[in-house]
């Protein structure tokens, strides 16, 4: 089993990541950074839907399903980037796991 560590892991997330994190991310423009699957990789967009496993991007080609797990996201209106595996989650449930996380620091 691949044992990649989340980009927030690797360094003292701060709190401001944590909570843009856990906010709404429909509408947020982001690039997928690294992808286990180079089809993904170098991909940029808006996020204009979510699911549990995913993102749907509105990229200059149309529109694009992106799974989560397997992507490395990067968000350059806020400079955040997070590895996907920490971002599965219902949206409406994602700010619970991530306020559980945080409380972790």
């Amino acid at each position: 089993m691949k044992n990649d560590a989340s980009a927030l892991d690797r360094k003292r997330p701060t709190q401001s990541e944590f909570e843009f994190l856990a906010g709404e991310l429909i509408g947020e423009k982001t690039s997928v950074v690294k992808s286990s699957s180079k089809g993904f990789q170098g991909l940029e967009g808006k996020i204009v839907d979510e699911t549990r496993n995913t993102f749907v991007l509105e990229t200059r080609r149309g529109r694009k399903t992106v799974p989560k797990k397997e992507c490395v996201f990067l968000f350059p209106a806020s400079g955040v980037k997070a590895d996907g595996s920490l971002l599965v989650s219902r949206p409406e449930d994602r700010t619970k796991k991530i306020a559980r996380l945080s409380a972790r620091r």
